[in-house]
């Protein structure tokens, strides 16, 4: 029996299967056989991690809240054409995905089967549930503020691509660290504003 084709390798292969100078969403979920859902979240969370690719989050963002809020619901992995259609240059998401693959293959190292209950499929509604907020957190304009939701996002889908709750455990503390780290920011930005605002007047 062969061994099992490296993650790294599975997601270059999506990108490039095609000579076209862009690939769209659309081609990258039809392109994916098994786990579906799994892959697409780990390929749109990817480029996120990693700068050199201008307006990812406004590409990628989205179908991370759609395929979030379809597995709250417990609904099959669909993209609507709207975001299907969307597209990414190839050479840009390849040249990430290189940079990304030696992660990916330490990560997968020590990923197997643990907690199998976090990843079944009641978990998988809660885990989508948080996942629609970080993938809206993942869209917000704010500067490297998408890493640690983007973060959360691609250990959670990890974990349920390897069956392994402690990943899943992992990504519910970056969760609430991406959070609070929100808050951290927005209320900084709004103590700032009121400092200024009454020094103004004072």
């Amino acid at each position: 029996m062969s061994d099992p084709i490296p993650l790294s390798q599975q997601l270059l292969g999506l990108v490039q299967a095609g000579d076209s100078e862009r690939v769209s969403l659309g081609d990258l979920a039809a392109g994916i056989k098994t786990d579906a859902r799994a892959m697409l979240l780990i390929l749109f969370a990817v480029p996120n991690l990693l700068p050199g690719l201008p307006g990812t989050s406004a590409i990628t963002g989205l179908p991370l809240v759609v395929l979030m809020f379809q597995m709250m619901l417990g609904r099959k992995v669909w993209l609507p054409g709207f975001i299907a259609n969307r597209a990414l240059l190839r050479a840009n998401l390849l040249a990430l995905l290189n940079r990304a693959a030696p992660y990916l293959a330490r990560i997968e190292r020590v990923l197997h089967p643990r907690l199998p209950h976090l990843s079944a499929e009641p978990a998988q509604r809660i885990i989508g549930g948080i996942g629609v907020v970080l993938s809206v957190l993942v869209m917000l304009p704010i500067p490297l503020g998408n890493f640690l939701p983007a973060l959360a996002i691609l250990i959670a889908a990890l974990g349920l691509l390897g069956r392994d709750g402690v990943f899943i455990l992992a990504a519910g503390a970056l969760a609430i660290s991406a959070v609070v780290a929100l808050i951290a920011v927005y209320w900084a930005v709004i103590a700032t504003v009121i400092y200024m605002a009454f020094s103004t007047t004072a």
